[in-house]
């Protein structure tokens, strides 16, 4: 279906992060957002500004944000010989393949109104840094508001 009155939003966050990896739920955040926008069927798009950071989706939950760190650990290990510490040495070489890996954006359907996630879904952003770090977000949100034709 074409809709000639397609609006955009943009917005910036910023994430006080721990050391990394370290996991925090912006779902409220992006909701807020999407209502301040207007926006009640479109998408939003979000992306995490940095090498050492990423975006996805889980179900928020302290059993799942522990198995999430351990996998991302495994998946990447911070101490093999990487040849990123070869040249800069800052001890972070794991934390760029991980985030590259696991990816900094994440695309969201926006329907009535609200993102369109499951029960247990939440939308979280991951520091994969080995110092803690002000992650921003960029966000982007597109579609038809309330009043459109």
């Amino acid at each position: 279906m074409f809709h000639a009155d397609i609006r955009m939003a943009t917005a910036s966050l910023s994430v006080q992060m721990a050391r990394g990896p370290d996991i925090v739920d912006i779902t409220h955040q992006l909701l807020h957002l999407v209502t301040q926008a207007g926006i009640t069927e479109g998408d939003l798009s979000a992306t995490m500004i940095g090498s050492t950071g990423s975006l996805t989706t889980i179900e928020f939950e302290p059993g799942v944000v522990e198995d999430l760190k351990a996998a991302v650990n495994r998946m990447a290990p911070p101490g093999l010989d990487y040849a990123h510490e070869q040249a800069w040495h800052d001890g972070n070489g794991h934390s760029h393949v991980q985030a590259a890996l696991m990816g900094p954006s994440i695309s969201l359907p926006v329907r009535k109104g609200v993102l369109r996630l499951g029960t247990w879904q939440q939308v979280v952003a991951i520091n994969h840094d080995n110092r803690p770090r002000n992650r921003p977000v960029e966000v982007t949100i597109i579609g038809m508001a309330a009043d459109s034709p």
